[in-house]
């Protein structure tokens, strides 16, 4: 009997202790959970940390580097399998919920071990000492007995922790713009290249490139804020306020600065402000309307002056520069002067003048014995000739003659120079461009497809490693991400012109946009474009002849490199490869093999964007963005030979079609849209990270999010909570699971919203272009109004606005069409 009993007790205890064990795991997953999410966060601090680090080049090119690596991935391995155990527990049962409690404990002491793993870069640059450093500076400031000499002390303390000249003048260099400045990274590079604070590079790529390192340096060390602007195309930094105080307060020993940047200033400093041993002074975005006459200030050792964007200022006296005899680099851009004093003439060591968008200057001082001279900008100014002397630059690199009253440049001159980088409008023959063997950039505006012709034959190999041609513009632009561009406007490209007149496109052209040509059907028709082998975008704009693409038929092996296309107002564009008669649809393997991004907008007649044939073809499509297209029915659409099959009814088997890199969908304002996409084949889009679908109200179904399995790489999903509250479901729990993931948009939130509409009832006035509102449009997603009452009040003059009005709206469609995207 007792053995018995003995044996009953030991099969309890062999139950119990395990349901027990379950029990407690049970109820004690969510703790887990919450300890492992807190476990998690911080780890991914530290791989961000890891990554900034390795993208500022602060890892030794070493074994290190290699470790670096594998952590990396180790991290990022850790991050999706915690994702999966999240999802089975807030899925899982009972019994599946306590079964998973002792591998959350597991896993987070798996993401402990891991994060001590990481330790191995503390000792390059440690963001935390800075942070620390920064948060006792605030709470200095801030303290009830504020001391001077404490707060210097912690600012110096910040300072030298760079251990590195060049960085501390490049920080200090920053202060010399507004408070919350947002400071394009290129102009400031060109500036410290200018100041020599980058010197001793054979090339401007290389002063670029140091540049670059230099400034990534100060953003991961928490001194500067670097972002990219899609808005504005470029890269940006920005110093923090606490930084700038840091930066003004070092700067205001000797050597000294005198810095009154954006402080609303309508007259320049009283003359004693204006001390002997100043070397820097900036007073630019202010509100100076003139100089008096009799002002001279003493300051022999200043170096830089920036009176830029003080578009009052008229005009500045010939006294004002006399004993400013070191001076190196004069900024005077975005100011409404019409001449430069004489004296401009006798500062010897002048090395930078700067007077882009000085939109009335045109009578300019001999340049002769500016000899030291490395940068003069001209752009936009109203200068007619060249002016006098400036043959005579010997060390000039940087000359930019992009004004449209300037015709013609004289034979004479460019030869004479050794030019590194050259902007101009004006004619020039094409051998005198060949003389610049050490030209890395050339900006041009050509009125003539055959001087542009001219152009590629003759240097054939031999282009600048950086250049934008333009055909048939007024205006310069640059793409930021691409070096090598060509823009043609209102020209004739088909290649069934007569040969002599045919349009040659360089090898190596990068990004290449047509506008308003008109007499092509397709790219296919366009003369040279196969031999474009290094394309890698291309916008067609406002091209009424353009019906598709490519077409079936196309043997040549197009596009091969190109990774991104921009379809705008095309109004009879019709899809993107046409299927002739007769002609297989099969296009040459490598057709849009890199394509990465498809935009189209504002093509009214297109109704189906691609068919299914031609998803094999976009196997890197990672962003697709279509808008305001008023008759697309269609997104995927199947081809003829499905149709049949369906109705058929034969079976076409269980294979599936695959996006696997599509990231981004967005589809804006698609009235007649019904279908995203038509197959009875399910197509796979497993990188998802963000959906965009609005005002496109006919659509029911979202047959890629409508399965079991949904894209784990899916972040957000902006829609209307009313359109997507009425989609239809098969799935209903893949509706409840992505629920959370859903933004809403509220109509008539945005601006470009409202514009749409007002376009479409034809109320909108030719004149708004020039008009005040049209410029607030253009502006509102900076947050700024030029057309306020307030500015209004402060530019007192007509022509002032206009002239900035002027320089806002011309890029009023580009920047319309990115809102658009």
């Amino acid at each position: 009997m007792e053995g018995a009993v003995g044996a009953i007790v030991e099969l309890l205890k062999l139950i119990v202790a395990p349901l027990g064990k379950c029990v407690k795991d049970h109820r004690g997953v969510k703790e887990y959970m919450k300890t492992l999410d807190e476990n998690l966060e911080r780890l991914n601090c530290r791989k961000e940390d890891v990554e900034a680090k390795k993208r500022a080049e602060l890892v030794p090119k070493t074994k290190l580097k290699k470790e670096v690596e594998l952590w990396l991935a180790k991290t990022q391995k850790i991050n999706e399998e915690i994702t999966i155990i999240k999802q089975k527990v807030e899925k899982g049962n009972y019994l599946c919920r306590a079964r998973l409690g002792s591998t959350v404990l597991e896993k987070i002491q798996e993401v402990e071990a891991h994060y001590q793993r990481g330790v191995f870069l503390d000792g390059v640059t440690d963001y935390r000492e800075w942070r620390t450093a920064l948060q006792e500076l605030k709470s200095s400031m801030k303290g009830p007995n504020d001391s001077g000499n404490r707060i210097l002390e912690q600012l110096q303390f910040s300072y030298n922790r760079l251990n590195d000249k060049k960085l501390q003048d490049c920080l200090l260099y920053c202060a010399l713009y507004p408070e919350d400045y947002e400071i394009p990274r290129d102009e400031l590079i060109q500036h410290l290249i200018d100041e020599r604070i980058i010197e001793g590079m054979k090339t401007r790529q290389a002063e670029f490139e140091k540049g670059h390192s230099m400034l990534n340096k100060l953003e991961n060390v928490c001194l500067l804020d670097g972002w990219l602007s899609e808005y504005k195309r470029t890269y940006l930094v920005k110093m923090h306020d606490l930084i700038r105080s840091m930066a003004l307060q070092i700067a205001s020993v000797n050597p000294g600065y005198l810095i009154e940047a954006g402080a609303g200033l309508e007259e320049i400093p009283d003359e004693e402000k204006w001390a002997e041993d100043l070397a820097r002074v900036s007073l630019m975005s202010n509100k100076i309307s003139c100089i008096s006459s009799g002002v001279s200030p003493r300051c022999p050792r200043l170096s830089t002056l920036w009176l830029n964007n003080n578009i009052l200022l008229t005009s500045i006296p010939d006294c004002f520069f006399v004993h400013m005899n070191g001076l190196s680099v004069l900024n005077l851009s975005y100011t409404d002067i019409e001449y430069l004093p004489e004296s401009i003439s006798e500062l010897v060591n002048l090395t930078a003048l700067l007077l882009k968008k000085c939109w009335r200057l045109n009578k300019l001082p001999s340049l002769a014995n500016l000899k030291a001279l490395r940068r003069l900008d001209f752009c936009d100014t109203k200068i007619s000739q060249v002016p006098q002397g400036t043959e005579m630059l010997v060390n000039l690199r940087y000359l930019n003659l992009s004004t449209k009253y300037l015709e013609i440049i004289p034979g004479s001159i460019l030869p004479k120079l050794s030019l590194q980088f050259l902007e101009l409008q004006a004619k020039v023959k094409v051998e005198e461009l060949a003389t610049l063997r050490k030209l890395e950039t050339l900006n041009w505006i050509l009125y003539d497809i055959n001087l542009f012709n001219s152009y590629v034959k003759l240097l054939g190999k031999r282009r600048p490693s950086n250049y934008v041609l333009m055909v048939g513009f007024n205006i310069i632009y640059d793409e930021f991400q691409y070096n090598k561009i060509v823009f043609l406007k209102n020209c004739n490209v088909n290649e069934s012109i007569p040969e002599e007149y045919r349009l040659l496109l360089p090898e190596d052209v990068e990004f290449l946009r047509f506008e308003e040509c008109h007499d092509v059907k397709s790219l296919r028709e366009v003369s040279s474009l196969k031999n474009a082998i290094g394309l890698k975008a291309c916008s067609i704009f406002n091209c009424a002849g353009i019906e598709h693409v490519l077409t079936s038929s196309c043997t040549d092996p197009l596009l091969q490199r190109l990774e991104s296309i921009c379809l705008f107002y095309l109004k009879n564009l019709c899809g993107l490869v046409l299927k002739e008669r007769g002609a297989s649809f099969l296009l040459p393997p490598q057709t849009f093999s890199s394509l990465r991004e498809i935009s189209v907008t504002y093509c009214p007649n297109i109704k189906k964007l691609f068919t299914l044939s031609l998803l094999v073809y976009l196997q890197n499509l990672e962003k697709l963005y279509v808008s305001r297209c008023e008759q697309m029915v269609e997104i995927i659409a199947p081809d003829e030979d499905e149709e049949e099959d369906q109705i058929q009814g034969e079976s076409g088997g269980s294979s599936k079609f695959y996006l696997p890199k599509l990231k981004i969908l967005k589809l804006w304002l698609l009235p007649e849209l019904e279908i995203l996409y038509n197959s009875r084949k399910a197509l796979v889009v497993d990188s998802l990270q963000e959906i965009y679908i609005f005002q496109c109200l006919n659509v029911r179904r979202i047959p890629f999010l409508d399965v079991e399995l949904h894209p784990r790489s899916l972040e957000k999903i902006y829609v209307e909570k009313e359109w997507w509250e009425s989609l239809e479901w098969d799935h209903l729990e893949a509706r409840n699971y992505l629920q959370p993931f859903c933004i809403w948009i509220r109509k008539c939130t945005d601006l470009l919203y409202t514009w749409y509409w007002i376009k479409k009832k034809k109320q909108l006035a030719k004149s708004v272009l020039t008009s005040f509102s049209a410029s607030s449009l253009y502006l509102s997603r900076n947050h700024e109004k030029v057309g306020s009452t307030q500015e209004r009040n402060d530019i007192q003059s007509a022509k002032h606005i206009q002239l900035r009005m002027q320089n806002n709206i011309r890029d009023y469609n580009s920047g319309l069409s990115w809102a658009l995207s």
